[in-house]
């Protein structure tokens, strides 16, 4: 039997089952993110009482020192956050990437250590190790007779979000710089460049994309983070002022609404002035980390001091989780550099008070994941594999949702689906599933993108070649697209799990019960009073543990599926 060869534009013109796709994707992301954030939107720019469109929301919010404070104290701690992350990563990313150091791949791999616990869980373990009354100033002050405010203030929040998100600079400076011709540094060597200033004139400014993404996800999440400033009890900063107003004022305030929208607008100025730095600049090679030069050694005094650095960075960014360990098994730590006695009481009382936190979570976090790289393996087809009308929109769509703060969307779920009842009268805003789509929408960018590169490494040619064998479209898909983006599905879903396992933004505006609450709820809970700091610790140790096993899980079973590819090729 013969089979007709298909061309591209028969493989890519629209069929039914595309467009019942697009349509129920759009449907998707219309209904729980592009509604609530436009809901959030109008609400900023409506007066109360008469509904007429109005500036003087915005009159009024610059015209309260309170909120004019809370802006510019975000703005100034997140350029902080990045200037210190950058300090953190830096040392580490050249360290690792231009000369011959041992333990390398551990040090990378300790660096993303921090983004798998909630940054507002190290705050706690902070306070207790570079607090006034910590663990480094008691003994600053018993060896110097000094203290230094580490934890006072926006500083505390600065120290705590320098030290969370500083990977996010480390990875994207570090792919930078393992991506650069080393041949352009050898020219610039024989034209007299060398030391600092061969990395100031070449390799920097060669690397500066990755720089300037990893930094304004930095400057992103540092500004719109809302339980590390609540718990250090900083409360003058936009996100925490959008969350008390909207919970001790109400929904019907408008001020809550206007500082989301400036959230959104900054979050969009950032990404955007990262964009326009970069544009008209030419930071392309002629062949990606080959060519020219080796990785140098470094010699014996270099060497010294190049482990110190890298020792003494990684102490830093690891105290938090070394706090948290230590707080878990303390009775107690107050006043001393290390707890007066330790315990397993609090592990036990975690497991049996919170067992139902650790249960939501799994639940939670999977049914969003599994949303994530359903929807997002199904945008990346239509946009990679189909030349359907919309394709391009749901992509943007999807991927706005990077600039919508957790606080934000979850105001926006609170305005648009409250007034939304079942037929018992309970508020649909209430339900536990709006977590999980809240979650769902936070982290499908993420997924996204997970599930775009894993489709853009297939080649087409195994489409064409399953279909002119008579396989239909769904067969191919099933039999040949789905096993070979299995890799990278499997890294959207665990990017997305291990994400949304610690989101509390989103989270602590829509938990009604405590029965619904999540591990960053119980967590947030815990935290609050210093008896239940303990358990906290626990309880947050335990997430720790969760998110690591998950991510180590995952990369495990990609390496034996890329292993297994290898042998069938």
């Amino acid at each position: 039997m013969a089979y007709a060869l298909s061309s591209p534009s028969q493989r890519l013109s629209s069929r039914p089952g595309q467009m019942a796709a697009v349509l129920l994707i759009a449907l998707f992301l219309g209904v729980f993110l592009i509604v609530p954030a436009g809901t959030v939107i109008h609400t900023a720019f409506t007066e109360k009482g008469t509904g007429t469109f109005t500036f003087v929301n915005f009159f009024d919010f610059f015209g309260t020192d309170l909120f004019v404070r809370s802006f510019w104290n975000s703005v100034y701690v997140s350029g902080m956050s990045v200037v210190w992350a950058t300090v953190l990563a830096l040392p580490l990313a050249v360290i690792t990437t231009r000369f011959e150091f041992r333990g390398a791949i551990v040090i990378q791999t300790l660096g993303f250590v921090p983004l798998i616990m909630p940054p507002f869980v190290g705050a706690v373990a902070m306070q207790l190790l570079f607090g006034r009354n910590g663990t480094v100033n008691l003994l600053f002050n018993d060896w110097f007779g000094f203290k230094l405010p580490f934890m006072d203030g926006v500083n505390g929040v600065i120290f705590v979000q320098s030290l969370h998100y500083f990977p996010f600079i480390l990875i994207n400076l570090s792919t930078s710089l393992r991506n650069i011709d080393r041949a352009m540094e050898e020219a610039a060597q024989n034209l007299g460049a060398s030391g600092f200033r061969l990395f100031r004139r070449i390799v920097f400014p060669l690397a500066m994309p990755g720089y300037l993404a990893g930094a304004s996800l930095v400057f992103v999440k540092v500004f719109d983070d809302l339980a590390t400033p609540l718990l250090l009890n900083v409360k003058d900063m936009l996100a925490p002022q959008a969350y008390l107003r909207v919970t001790s004022v109400g929904l019907t305030d408008p001020m809550g609404y206007v500082i989301s929208v400036i959230l959104i607008a900054v979050s969009i100025f950032a990404m955007w002035v990262s964009a326009i730095a970069m544009r008209g600049k030419d930071y392309s090679t002629v062949q990606r980390g080959g060519g020219g030069l080796s990785r140098r050694q470094l010699g014996p005094g270099e060497s010294v001091v190049a482990y110190g650095v890298v020792l003494l960075i990684l102490l830093l960014v690891l105290s938090p989780h070394i706090g948290l360990l230590l707080l878990s098994f303390a009775t107690v730590w107050s006043f001393s550099p290390l707890p007066d006695a330790f315990t397993v009481a609090h592990y036990g009382r975690v497991f049996g008070e919170s067992s139902l936190y650790i249960k939501n979570t799994l639940i939670y976090a999977s049914l969003a994941g599994l949303i994530d790289v359903v929807v997002g393996g199904a945008i990346a087809y239509l946009v990679l594999r189909t030349r359907i009308v919309g394709r391009r929109w749901l992509d943007w769509a999807a991927t706005s949702a990077l600039a919508i703060p957790g606080v934000v969307l979850g105001i926006g779920y609170l305005r648009t689906f409250y007034g939304v009842t079942l037929p018992d009268g309970t508020p649909l805003a209430t339900l536990w599933v709006m977590v999980v789509v809240a979650l769902a929408i936070r982290r499908l960018p993420y997924a996204l993108r997970a599930c775009y590169a894993a489709l853009q490494q297939i080649s087409e040619s195994l489409e064409e070649a399953a279909e002119n064998l008579g396989a239909t479209k769904l067969r191919t898909v099933r039999r040949i697209v789905l096993p070979l983006m299995m890799g990278g599905l499997l890294a959207g879903f665990v990017t997305s799990f291990s994400t949304a396992a610690v989101e509390l933004s989103a989270t602590l505006m829509l938990i009604q019960s405590n029965s619904d609450a999540p591990i960053a709820y119980g967590l947030y809970v815990f935290m609050q009073s210093p008896a239940g700091r303990g358990p906290g610790a626990a309880l947050g140790v335990i997430a720790v543990v969760m998110v690591a096993l998950c991510t180590l899980l995952s990369h495990y079973v990609i390496e034996r599926r890329q292993k297994a590819n290898g042998m069938a090729k």
